[in-house]
């Protein structure tokens, strides 16, 4: 039986984590919808719908984590890893639709007349607010500990699930507080929870096409690679460092200098050790191209 490797594992790790979030949502949006219903709360109705559209975002996750885990082919030499930056994209854009949505539907009962939201309200959002803090934070955790654009995508969504079940619970006060002089705060609060949405969800898409477009690593990164680098014997210079992000790592493309009276034997076999060494301590590469460039102070 093949062993399995550390991107699979990583991947399998996303997935199962990304599948337990959409159970959630699942259950978040159900309870919240049929209560937001009985009780006659646009907010709560909103954050409901919000979390029905997270399962078709967590959903998104779990298929692009599942085709950035196949491995390198003739047609996708770097293999699939984009397309789970893309899949992040596509949260990003649904929350953005999600949100103008949410806050348009808000918006059209202001001025109407019905009862102030029941308790049951109060409740229905207290449990979100508590559920979607042990997922953000665990889809946090590992998203970034696996350097996941879509996991921590989904995290990003389930951390503003909170900030707009908070928005629709004060909302939901209000109006229980007085729902005469309160009575528009429940729809407001909906277009709250919307705006709030709508804000994530650019916010993933830039986060997410900064990586399609191939933007460098943090420096921190750079630095730490050019470190080991340099402490291979024979290396005495890096002349240049560049890199792009697929999936879970990054390839990176390594221009290295070394004594030029060597033969083209022995600097093939430094670069061959450089290779090696940078795969073996820094587990965020999946490869390097090691380019021979003549030391500029030798003789």
């Amino acid at each position: 039986m093949a062993t399995m490797t550390g991107v699979e594992e990583s991947y399998r790790t996303a997935r199962r984590v990304a599948r337990v979030g959409m159970a959630v949502s699942g259950l978040l949006a159900c309870s919240n919808i049929t209560i937001g219903v009985l009780a006659h709360s646009t907010s709560v109705v909103a954050t409901g719908f919000e979390f029905a559209g997270d399962v078709l975002a967590s959903s998104i996750v779990v298929i692009g984590m599942g085709v950035a885990a196949r491995p390198a082919d003739d047609d996708h030499p770097y293999g699939h890893g984009r397309f789970e930056t893309l899949s992040a994209f596509a949260v990003g854009l649904i929350l953005a639709i999600t949100g103008l949505a949410i806050s348009y539907q808000s918006l059209q009962g202001v001025g109407a007349q019905h009862p102030a939201p029941g308790m049951s309200a109060v409740a229905a959002l207290v449990g979100a607010i508590v559920l979607r803090g042990i997922m953000s934070s665990v889809k946090f955790r590992v998203g970034r500990r696996i350097r996941s654009a879509a996991l921590v995508a989904d995290a990003w969504n389930d951390a503003v699930d909170i900030l707009s079940a908070l928005a629709a619970l004060t909302a939901v006060g209000l109006a229980m507080y007085d729902p005469v002089r309160f009575a528009a705060a429940d729809h407001f609060g909906g277009f709250v929870v919307g705006l709030i949405v709508v804000i994530t969800g650019f916010r993933i898409m830039r986060d997410s096409s900064l990586e399609l477009a191939d933007t460098m690593p943090p420096p921190e990164l750079t630095s730490e690679l050019q470190a080991v680098a340099r402490s291979v014997v024979g290396v005495d210079g890096i002349d240049k460092v560049l890199a792009r992000k697929t999936g879970l790592h990054y390839h990176i493309d390594l221009h290295i200098e070394v004594d030029p009276t060597l033969t083209v034997a022995a600097s093939h076999a430094i670069a061959g050790h450089v290779r090696a060494t940078l795969k073996r301590e820094l587990p965020w590469v999946a490869d390097v191209l090691i380019h021979i460039e003549p030391s500029p102070g030798a003789p």
